[in-house]
């Protein structure tokens, strides 16, 4: 049964990224939150997705000539008001989704299972997603969360010289699903390499941190990795800075590690660290184009201020990923009028070499990323990336990690059939 409109999303902010007929078919939505303590984090992922999918009109009028609608729905962080935004969004012909929100997508995957559309949730969501066989319209490449946990270990047992033993890693986290979902994997390590995990939860917002930083530091620990999303983060940072805790034993995860995060602390964020699976900064030609057809023309959703930064560019990914799966959607099918399953059949062939994002303008932004029914992961390449403060930008480290796919592989299985079975889902197999 459809859900009451409660006018949230009645009056949609629609963008036309360029004056694209009314009949136009390739309807994206963007699911944002653009205020209240997550809004740091939300707008410049937001802006980067939309300006892309502007760009694209601009340049190309499309997708292989058919232009791109974006719809645009806030619904602040909130999970209710996110599904309210994708009923709405569904019905004005939405044909895939990018809901950046664990919670939300927890509750989305039955749904869209059920409606038959694809949603790439891009490094966050449900984990074990990552089982294209028993989810087959859930996408969480190119690296989920616990490919993020093993390379946070291994970078800080490389750092430690090969040996964790009687370690205390402190797992400060969002207290959600998304705070939650890495416990699993940092705990089987625990007893692997011998280290003390240390749970800290900080529930939502997370701007109030006063009871748990003096228990923190009572723990004398060695590392702590950092899994918070919003104000949640600049508060833990600054939090950090203030007990003298070393900033390069602070160790992020991706949603851990955007410029607003960490700018606003000066010289006593240098040294942050965080894992990331794309590179970083603004040396990208895709950027000269965007600057020309987007920013300079006032079509821009963002600021221009914007552009390089870690959010921004994530943002600019997702639209590329999803714009290419359609894009391949057409070619498999013959056909610009693609349907939703049209473009889950694009996501589940992607193949992109560097050499394709290059041709994109995003030369070295990513490694090869191959999906497949059986793999909705892709590789889970994963680096390490450290905040220089006296030049104000993000710095790679470390070579990208394999992942731990003796470790993560049978997680993923039992996990897979445990949500299913509690969503009433069944295996389509490969």
């Amino acid at each position: 049964m459809r859900r009451q409109r409660t006018g949230l999303c009645a009056s949609l902010f629609l963008i036309a990224s360029s004056i694209a007929p009314a009949f136009a078919e390739i309807v994206i939505p963007s699911l944002t939150y653009r205020t209240g303590p997550y809004g740091g984090s939300g707008v410049p992922y937001s802006d980067g997705f939309t300006d892309y999918l502007t760009l694209l009109n601009e340049r190309d009028g499309g997708i292989n000539g058919e232009p791109i609608k974006v719809v645009e729905c806030e619904y602040g962080y909130n999970t209710e008001k996110g599904l309210e935004c994708f009923d709405e969004t569904f019905e004005q012909g939405a044909l895939l989704y990018h809901p950046m929100s664990t919670g939300l997508t927890y509750q989305l995957i039955p749904r869209a299972n059920e409606l038959g559309v694809v949603m790439h949730t891009m490094g966050y969501g449900l984990t074990a997603a990552a089982d294209g066989g028993m989810f087959p319209y859930a996408f969480n490449f190119p690296a989920h969360y616990w490919h993020a946990a093993s390379a946070q270990i291994r970078h800080i047992k490389e750092t430690e010289g090969g040996d964790l033993t009687g370690k205390k890693i402190v797992h400060m986290y969002h207290n959600s699903g998304y705070g939650k979902e890495p416990i699993p994997t940092l705990e089987k390590l625990a007893d692997i390499e011998g280290f003390e995990l240390v749970l800290a939860p900080i529930d939502h917002p997370g701007e109030d941190q006063t009871a748990i930083w003096p228990d923190v530091m009572a723990q004398s620990p060695d590392y702590i990795l950092l899994w918070g999303w919003g104000i949640m983060n600049e508060v833990a940072l600054k939090s950090a800075a203030k007990a003298d805790f070393p900033m390069d034993r602070m160790i992020g995860v991706w949603w851990s590690a955007n410029e607003g995060d960490i700018k606003p602390l000066g010289k006593r964020g240098d040294g942050y660290k965080a894992v990331t699976f794309h590179a970083v900064g603004t040396s990208f030609r895709i950027f000269n184009e965007m600057n020309m057809l987007v920013y300079q023309t006032n079509k821009a959703r963002g600021e221009l201020n914007n552009i390089g930064d870690v959010l921004y560019n994530r943002g600019i990914m997702a639209a590329i990923f999803a714009t290419e799966a359609i894009r391949l959607a057409m070619e498999i099918h013959g056909t610009t009028d693609v349907t939703r399953e049209m473009i889950r059949d694009g996501y589940e062939q992607l193949n992109f070499s560097e050499e394709t994002f290059a041709s994109l303008g995003m030369e070295g932004f990513i490694p090869d990323v191959s999906i497949s029914c059986e793999n909705h992961a892709g590789a889970g390449l994963v680096a390490v990336k450290q905040w220089n403060a006296v030049v104000r930008r993000w710095e790679q480290v470390t070579d990208y990690y394999e992942p731990d796919d003796a470790l993560i592989d049978p997680q993923v299985a039992t996990a897979s059939e445990t949500f299913a079975e509690s969503a009433g889902m069944t295996r389509r197999g490969c």
